[in-house]
C-alpha cells in the first residue's frame, strides 16, 4: 500500500445526508420482511474467482457511490448520513460451495439476509457455480431450453411447463365472457421472436448441464436500487471479459394514437382494492417464483409499449384473482417506478426511481377482445401523461416529512406511525418493468453472456405483491414476489398462469 493509499484510508470518511428514499427507508425497516432488490443472471460458462474478484472490486471503485454505509450517531441527530469509503468493509463476491441446492438457498439468502448497512458496500454478489436440479425452487437451471426428446417445445421454468400447467378457468361466472386466447408461443407457431433491439442471441445451457453459473446480486434497498446495481455488474463484467458492455439506445416508442373513450378515473381518495389473501404461509418473509415467457407480440407502429401490456396484463390479473377470492370490486391502483437516469458509466448510483400509481375503474378491466385496444391506450395515455409530469420522488408530502427539523428518532415515529394509517390507501401492487436489459453482460469468451436475468422487489405489507419483469435476448423474465403473511407459493403459481393468460390477451391489433 502506496502512502497516498494510506493517507486516503486514514483520513475522515465523506459523509453524504440521506436522500429522501433512503431515509423513509430507514425509518421502516423491519427484520421480518427485509427490504432487498435481488438480481440472478444467468451465464452459459464459468467464471474464474480471482479475476471476478478483481473485477467487481475495480467497478466499486469506479462507481465509488456504492461504497458506503450508515454512519453512527446520537439519537437526536436531526439527520442519517452515509459514510463513503474508499474501499469495501466486507468480502463482496462469494462463492458457496456447489450442489444440488445451491441455486434454491442462493435465492432464499436473497431474500430473508439484507447486507448490512453499516458495512461498506451494502451489496453482496454470490456466484452459484454447477447447480443442478433444485427440488422446491422457484426457477430451473436450463431457462427456455425445451426438454430433449420432447414432442413439442415447452417453457422450461422449473415450476411446470407450458404442458403441466392448467390453463386459467375463463368460462366460470367469475370472469368476462370473452374467448380464450391462443397461448401458444411464436416459438410454437414457427414464427421468429419478436425483434427486441438485441444483436446476437446468447448461447444457452442444454437442459441438465451442469457448466453454467448464476450470479445472485443481493442489495439492501434502503440504500440502492437495481438498475443502479445493474450498472455496476455491467461495469464488472467488461472489466472481466473485455468486451463491450456499452448500453444498447433505448427502444422508440411509437406516436400517440387516436385517444380512446374516456374513462373515469377513480378519485384518489377512493379505497384501492387490495390482493385478496390466498393461503398465507406460517414463516414470515417473502416468497419467490420466477419464470420465462415469450415476450407479448404488438403491432409495427402501435400507440402503446410493451410496458403497457405488462400494466394491463397486472391489473387483468388481480382482478381475476380477486373475482375468484370473492373480493369487494374495488378501483385498482398500480405503482409503477420511473427512472430517467441515464445508463452509461456516469448513472447516478443510489435510489433514482420516482413512483408513479396508474388507476384502472373496476369496469374498465374486461379482457373481451373488443375493448383490450381501447384499454391499452387509455393506459398508453395514463402512464405517457404520469411520466411527463416532473414531482419529486416520494411525492411532497415525504419531502416534508424528511425535512432536518426535529430529531431523526422522532420523524421516525412520526413517519411509521403515518405508514400505517395510509396503508388502506396503499396501491394495490407494484410493477417494476426494467425493459431490456441495456447491457450485454458479456463475461468474455468462457463465461458468455447473459441469456436470462431476473430481478424482483420487495412485498411487504399491505401490498403483499410486487411484479418486476425485464427481457433478455428476446424473452420476458417475470418474477413474481409475495409476503408470505399474505399468499403461499400455491398462490404465486396460480398468479404466475393468470399472468401468462392475460399477457396473450394483450396481443391485439389496433
Amino acid at each position: 500500500m502506496t502512502a497516498l493509499q494510506r493517507r486516503a484510508r486514514d483520513a475522515a470518511p465523506v459523509r453524504v445526508p440521506f436522500p429522501v428514499v433512503d431515509e423513509v427507508a430507514r425509518h421502516c425497516l423491519q427484520e421480518e420482511e427485509p427490504e432487498t432488490v435481488h438480481i440472478e443472471v444467468h451465464l452459459p460458462g464459468r467464471l474464474d474467482e480471482a479475476r471476478l474478484r478483481a473485477a467487481f472490486a475495480e467497478a466499486l471503485r469506479r462507481h465509488p457511490r456504492v461504497l458506503m454505509r450508515e454512519a453512527p450517531g446520537r439519537w437526536y441527530r436531526l439527520r442519517y448520513a452515509w459514510e463513503l469509503t474508499a474501499e469495501p468493509d466486507v468480502e463482496v463476491v462469494r462463492f458457496p460451495a456447489p450442489g444440488r441446492n445451491a441455486l434454491r438457498d442462493a435465492r432464499t439468502r436473497a431474500l430473508t439476509e439484507a447486507p448490512a448497512l453499516s458495512s461498506s458496500p451494502p451489496v453482496r454478489l454470490e456466484v452459484v457455480r454447477a447447480s443442478g436440479p433444485v427440488e422446491g425452487s422457484e426457477a430451473g437451471d436450463a431457462v427456455g431450453v425445451p426438454p430433449r426428446g420432447a414432442d413439442r417445445p415447452t417453457q422450461d421454468a422449473g415450476c411446470g411447463t407450458m404442458r403441466d400447467r392448467p390453463t386459467p378457468d375463463t368460462t366460470s361466472d367469475t370472469v368476462p365472457d370473452h374467448p380464450a386466447p391462443d397461448t401458444t408461443s411464436d416459438t410454437m407457431r414457427g414464427r421468429p421472436a419478436p425483434d427486441t433491439g438485441s444483436n446476437t442471441m446468447p448461447d444457452r445451457p442444454t437442459p441438465g448441464s451442469t457448466s453454467g453459473t448464476v450470479l445472485f446480486l443481493t442489495i439492501n434497498h434502503t440504500a440502492l436500487d437495481g438498475p443502479a446495481c445493474l450498472r455496476v455488474l455491467a461495469t464488472a463484467a467488461e472489466l472481466y471479459g473485455g468486451r463491450d458492455n456499452s448500453p444498447a439506445a433505448p427502444p422508440v416508442r411509437g406516436a400517440p394514437g387516436t385517444p380512446p373513450p374516456a374513462v373515469a378515473a377513480p378519485s384518489p381518495w377512493s379505497r384501492p382494492a387490495r390482493v385478496a389473501p390466498g393461503t398465507p404461509e406460517p414463516s414470515p418473509g417473502n416468497g419467490l417464483l420466477v419464470t420465462e415467457l415469450p415476450l407479448p407480440r404488438r403491432p409495427q407502429g402501435a400507440p402503446y409499449t410493451v410496458n403497457d401490456q405488462l400494466m394491463v396484463t397486472t391489473a387483468l390479473t388481480l382482478a381475476h384473482w380477486n373475482r375468484e377470492h370473492g373480493a369487494r370490486p374495488r378501483p385498482l391502483r398500480v405503482t409503477m417506478p420511473v427512472d430517467d437516469r441515464p445508463r452509461d458509466a456516469g448513472m447516478p448510483i443510489g435510489n433514482g426511481t420516482r413512483l408513479v400509481e396508474v388507476a384502472f375503474a373496476h369496469e374498465e378491466l374486461t379482457a373481451d377482445a373488443d375493448r383490450m385496444p381501447a384499454l391499452l391506450q387509455r393506459t398508453a395515455a395514463r402512464t405517457r401523461a404520469l411520466k411527463a409530469v416532473p414531482r419529486p420522488q416520494l411525492g411532497r408530502g415525504a419531502a416534508l416529512l424528511t425535512a432536518p427539523v426535529t430529531p431523526v428518532a422522532w420523524r421516525a415515529a412520526l413517519t411509521r406511525g403515518l405508514r400505517r394509517a395510509a396503508a388502506p390507501w396503499t396501491s394495490t401492487t407494484l410493477l417494476s418493468n426494467i425493459g431490456r436489459i441495456p447491457y450485454a453482460l458479456d463475461f468474455g469468451e468462457e463465461a458468455g453472456r447473459a441469456h436470462a436475468v431476473w430481478f424482483s422487489a420487495p412485498a411487504r405489507m399491505p401490498r403483499g405483491l410486487t411484479v418486476t419483469t425485464a427481457s433478455t435476448a428476446g424473452r420476458l423474465h417475470l418474477a413474481l414476489r409475495w409476503s408470505r403473511a399474505l399468499l403461499g407459493h400455491g398462490d404465486g403459481a396460480h398468479l404466475r398462469d393468470l399472468f401468462e393468460h392475460y399477457l396473450h390477451t394483450t396481443e391485439v391489433a389496433p
